[in-house]
């Protein structure tokens, strides 16, 4: 499952301060359009096609929720933000700014002002060599050549020298510090989403919570009472199973694993719905389960208000969640928050995200990010 499309951007600016320029482009983007995950070395190189000073260029790799016109215009205004003036008559002029998509994902996109692989990358090394710094393995989805091959064979004779080397935004943090993180929350919190980017901007093992295919689960939506325990048996011994298998996998030591679930909110749920005789059976055999389970570094709880949660989950639009009543959701909340009140041994970090996007706003998820950063130094 791929949570964000991946783009390669070049960067370049020849007026002012270009190093400046470009740190300030690359920090604008990060906090405001897309998660910058890579930064290659700043290369200056002669201005290309018209008299002007030497430019100083590099490229990024960023992870994006957007479509690749929706980033083009975004990257316009930073752009603008910036202070590009675009020529009406000049089409190479001096410029304080300019980020150019050169690759998105895997594909081949030819509309009005996008044209995707850029057409005259290959001709040009002040781009191909800043983009083998951060994809060297990357494959031109038209001409099937790699980086390497490329530059080979651009016939670019300029000058075009390594200068130095800035920080990705990422430097500073550090969730992989943990090893191991879950993240949970109620019905429609996010978990998912959130498990999935930072598994992909970090480059850590996922593990996603294997659930649509329980069969008693559209039962007990329609007739909670009958289901209920069945259906919490059948969690339980699936989220044992698998996270027994998947961790099984993993050095915890050494590996970053990211997991959308931890096993602990089958107990949650099942005390929501169960009766007392069950519950007590059920809790019996979570406590067995428990004490073999490895335990997270940290334990992240995403808290929403059962307004945004409903609201959430409408938008999702899966049938057989559609008929949940926000007294159900608010039980759930309750349940989780007065068990974590009650765990000494786990390292938990409490988000509330009501009046966040993290999925669709930029400077949410970097937010959210340094929350659970700032745990790593507490």
């Amino acid at each position: 499952m791929k949570f964000q499309n991946t783009a390669i951007l070049s960067l370049g600016s020849n007026m002012g301060d270009r190093l400046a320029n470009l740190q300030w482009a690359i920090n604008a983007i990060h906090a405001k359009i897309a998660t910058v995950t890579a930064v290659s070395g700043i290369y200056e190189n002669p201005a290309f096609g018209f008299e002007g000073d030497d430019f100083y260029n590099c490229a990024i790799t960023v992870h994006t929720s957007k479509s690749a016109r929706e980033l083009l215009n975004a990257l316009l205004t930073a752009e603008l933000e910036g202070g590009r003036v675009r020529s009406a008559t000049e089409r190479h002029t001096s410029r304080t700014i300019d980020i150019d998509i050169i690759s998105f994902n895997n594909e081949v996109i030819e509309e009005e002002h996008l044209h995707i692989p850029h057409p005259r990358m290959q001709q040009r090394n002040f781009v191909l060599l800043p983009m083998r710094d951060i994809a060297h393995d990357w494959i031109h989805p038209v001409l099937n050549k790699d980086v390497n091959a490329l530059i080979a064979q651009s016939g670019d004779t300029n000058r075009c020298d390594l200068v130095m080397q800035l920080p990705a935004p990422f430097a500073g943090m550090q969730p992989h510090t943990f090893n191991y993180i879950a993240i949970e929350g109620n019905i429609g919190a996010g978990k998912t989403t959130l498990a999935g980017k930072i598994s992909e901007d970090f480059n850590a093992k996922l593990i996603l919570e294997r659930f649509a295919d329980n069969a008693f689960l559209p039962k007990f939506y329609k007739d909670q009472a009958r289901y209920a325990f069945s259906l919490e048996m059948s969690f339980l011994a699936d989220r044992y199973q698998q996270l027994s298998d998947d961790l099984a996998q993993f050095d915890l030591f050494r590996d970053f694993v990211v997991a959308d679930y931890h096993i602990f909110k089958s107990l949650i749920f099942s005390k929501v719905t169960l009766g007392e005789d069950e519950y007590r059976l059920y809790r019996k055999l979570f406590d067995i389960m428990y004490k073999e389970m490895r335990k997270p570094g940290l334990y992240v709880y995403l808290y929403q208000s059962t307004d945004r949660l409903l609201h959430h989950i409408r938008m999702r639009g899966r049938s057989y969640e559609q008929d949940i009543k926000g007294d159900y959701l608010e039980s759930i909340n309750q349940g989780y928050l007065d068990y974590i009140k009650s765990q000494t041994g786990l390292n938990v970090l409490i988000i509330d995200v009501t009046d966040r996007d993290f999925v669709n706003s930029q400077e949410d998820y970097i937010w959210l990010l340094e929350q659970i950063n700032a745990k790593v130094t507490r």
